[in-house]
């Protein structure tokens, strides 16, 4: 029970196909397998710009799943992480959850936020990612998504860095008892996970290294 809290079994995740849970376990990087960070709700200016300065430190690129609006109030906290060199997937312009809309306007959400992504981003990739927020969309808008061409990403490795009762120890414990190889790894870059966020990223960096893990980006 206390599993499907933090990684979906295998099992279930064949149940909701056509999206990415976990990368390939056999990809190596200079002959290390590889995890993935990924970072979702950014770019703002309480919790992206502290984030950045872990990664750089490492030398730790990582995916970050943006909101659009977001890009839109803080144009320079968005410049910064492209111009790092991280990878940029759209969350919706307005992290809407799915369920609560028609696949028409969830779809035009996607949009307006592919569109603020697209003026910032060079050069533009051909493989677009999303990310649900929520990790929620109905089938219908799944399917929508992937005829549009996207990669739908959710994760392997749920952190809870967004749930208050959730302390960095803990958050590292969880990521030490079911990281794996292929795993991508959800983290927030929100206002409230921030605090967390920061103090636990290095330590769980220096962990994955610490066990042989090359960390890219997806």
């Amino acid at each position: 029970m206390f599993r499907i809290l933090y990684q979906f079994p295998t099992w279930m995740q064949h149940l909701y196909r056509g999206v990415t849970w976990r990368r390939d376990a056999s990809l190596l990087h200079d002959g290390k397998p590889v995890v993935y960070l990924t970072f979702d709700d950014g770019s703002i200016p309480e919790a992206t710009p502290a984030i950045l300065d872990i990664l750089k430190q490492y030398g730790i690129r990582a995916t970050f799943f943006v909101v659009g609006d977001n890009i839109i109030k803080f144009p320079h906290v968005y410049a910064r992480v492209v111009s790092e060199g991280h990878r940029v997937g759209n969350h919706t312009f307005h992290h809407i959850r799915g369920s609560k809309f028609a696949t028409a306007e969830y779809l035009a959400d996607i949009d307006a936020c592919e569109q603020v992504i697209a003026e910032g981003r060079e050069p533009r990739v051909e493989r677009r990612l999303f990310r649900p927020p929520y990790g929620k969309m109905t089938f219908r808008q799944k399917r929508a998504v992937i005829n549009r061409g996207y990669e739908i990403i959710l994760w392997d490795v749920l952190t809870h860095d967004y749930n208050r009762s959730y302390s960095p120890e803990k958050m590292l414990s969880i990521i030490q008892h079911y990281t794996r190889p292929g795993s991508i790894i959800n983290f927030h870059d929100s206002v409230k996970s921030a605090d967390r966020t920061i103090a636990v990223l290095p330590r769980v960096i220096e962990w994955l290294q610490a066990q042989g893990y090359a960390i890219q980006t997806l």
